[in-house]
């Protein structure tokens, strides 16, 4: 059997190794007690808006949060997450058009967080929906969001995304009605992709939603907490 094309090849050596990270990344995570979340969508869907809010929500209930950021080129993503003071690092890729396990453990490294002093961290990668989606980060939880702007056919477009995604936001609610949004639809086509995949309906503008959003985040954290003590419990 012949080998693979080198290209090939030379992408499965990155995947594999971009593994290796995330899972030191997520260990790392577990053991400092922080909470890992990454999100990612396509540019426009109103992505760093709806984690600006969530941020300064998490804030104000007294929850210790940071962020990192990626992006193409700019810092302004990193400027305007920081008015929710709270600590915010941007992570500029240049080319690449993703994050990588890799340029998270380098991003911490610079910024030197006491991971242990943190509740949340949350990883924005850059806007797009087809690189990330094979890259871990070492997250604990993956969104996918879609604004009521881009289609109800989103998700059928990339699959591959929403089946490595843990959670479906779908954003800019209160303009639904005028932009003729169909829900319907809409969670019908991420169905037909991920069945069973829950989804939130949002309006970072308005803060529609972002109460059972941040009751589920709580939630999630709290299961998985109950579930690394029960692990560790086990294998002592």
């Amino acid at each position: 059997m012949s080998e693979p094309p080198r290209l090939v090849q030379i992408r499965q050596r990155v995947l594999k190794h971009n593994d290796e990270v995330a899972r030191a990344l997520r260990a790392r995570f577990r053991s400092a007690g922080v909470y890992v979340v990454s999100l990612v969508s396509s540019p426009g869907s109103g992505k760093t808006e709806f984690l600006e809010k969530t941020l300064g929500r998490l804030r104000e209930a007294g929850y210790r949060v940071a962020a990192l950021v990626g992006d193409l080129a700019t810092d302004n993503d990193a400027k305007r997450l920081a008015r929710s003071s709270v600590p915010v690092r941007q992570i500029v890729t240049g080319t690449v058009c993703h994050l990588e396990a890799e340029m998270v453990v380098n991003a911490l490294e610079e910024e030197r967080w006491d991971l242990e002093a943190l509740d949340y961290l949350f990883v924005e990668n850059v806007g797009n929906l087809v690189c990330p989606s094979s890259y871990d980060l070492g997250e604990e939880l993956r969104l996918v969001l879609f604004s009521v702007t881009e289609g109800e056919d989103k998700p059928r477009k990339y699959p591959t995304i929403f089946n490595t995604a843990d959670l479906a936001i779908i954003t800019k609610m209160d303009i639904a009605e005028a932009v003729g949004f169909d829900s319907t639809a809409a969670y019908q086509s991420i169905q037909a992709v991920r069945p069973g995949m829950e989804i939130i309906e949002i309006s970072a503008k308005s803060g529609a939603g972002m109460n059972p959003w941040i009751e589920r985040l709580l939630a999630r954290r709290s299961a998985s907490v109950l579930q690394d003590s029960s692990s560790s419990t086990t294998g002592s």
